[in-house]
């Protein structure tokens, strides 16, 4: 059986879209027999993209490309944006109301990581295994 193509879609630096790019990750998951993961991949694909339309120091008129690859055992997230700013990740204080997406991150995924791509910017990923949800 052929492995399964990714889905690659475009948004906009608008926070509503975090929604619909969680809505079509859904979509995917469930047609690659991945909804297992389904939680999990949401809620990284989510910190990562929030973290894109936050922070990525570019025009608004940038779009921020999402890249969900079906790989064996699992799914690859990719948030590839065109700001060369590179996400840190830090434990924020007890005190803190913000700063918990990477750390989230980290701990749901197998790996992850940042990247340089083609053309301006950087490219964050993280890889997600079905097994590690079982």
């Amino acid at each position: 059986m052929d492995q399964p193509s990714a889905v690659v879609l475009r948004w906009s630096r608008r926070a509503r879209n975090v929604g619909r790019a969680r809505a079509e990750l859904r979509t995917a998951l469930a047609t690659w027999g991945l909804s297992r993961i389904e939680d999990a991949a949401s809620l990284v694909l989510s910190e990562l993209l929030t973290n894109a339309v936050r922070h990525g120091r570019t025009a608004p008129s940038r779009v921020i490309e999402t890249r969900y690859i079906p790989i064996p055992g699992g799914l690859r997230v990719e948030v590839h944006d065109a700001s060369e700013v590179r996400p840190l990740m830090a434990i924020p204080g007890d005190d803190a109301h913000g700063g918990w997406g990477l750390p989230l991150v980290d701990l749901l995924s197998e790996k992850w990581g940042v990247s340089d791509r083609e053309g301006p910017g950087k490219l964050v990923w993280a890889g997600l295994s079905d097994e590690a949800m079982s």
